[in-house]
């Protein structure tokens, strides 16, 4: 077993206002799945972009909208779970005035 606040992970900045830790993954001893902690800043979004695998999403504070691939918005807000399956075109948006955080757990992918 191995417990760890995210808070004590590096941050990783992935875009302008975006940043990510790797709180869980392979590093870890963790043989299947990585879990990171997202944080966007009000205004802020991820990349729009897609991937060949699938990855869930819990978000645990803050509000904004998930962009689809055809760039509709789907509102989220504090204790939604987002499913993407692979190769769907994905985008998370910061649309409130407090920070947008949620976990995103993704397959290990080395």
């Amino acid at each position: 077993m191995k417990v760890k606040n995210y808070r004590d992970v590096e941050t990783v900045s992935e875009a302008p206002g975006a940043s990510m830790r790797w709180v869980i993954d392979d590093k870890d001893g963790a043989p299947n799945f990585a879990l990171r902690v997202v944080e966007l800043e009000p205004g802020a979004a991820s990349p729009f972009h897609n991937h060949d695998w699938e990855h869930e999403v819990l978000v645990l504070s803050g509000t904004g909208a998930v962009r689809d691939k055809d760039e509709g918005l789907t509102p989220i807000g504090e204790g939604d779970a987002v499913l993407l399956l692979p190769d769907e075109k994905h985008q998370f948006l910061n649309q409130g005035k407090d920070t947008l955080r949620f976990v995103c757990v993704i397959p290990n992918l080395e």
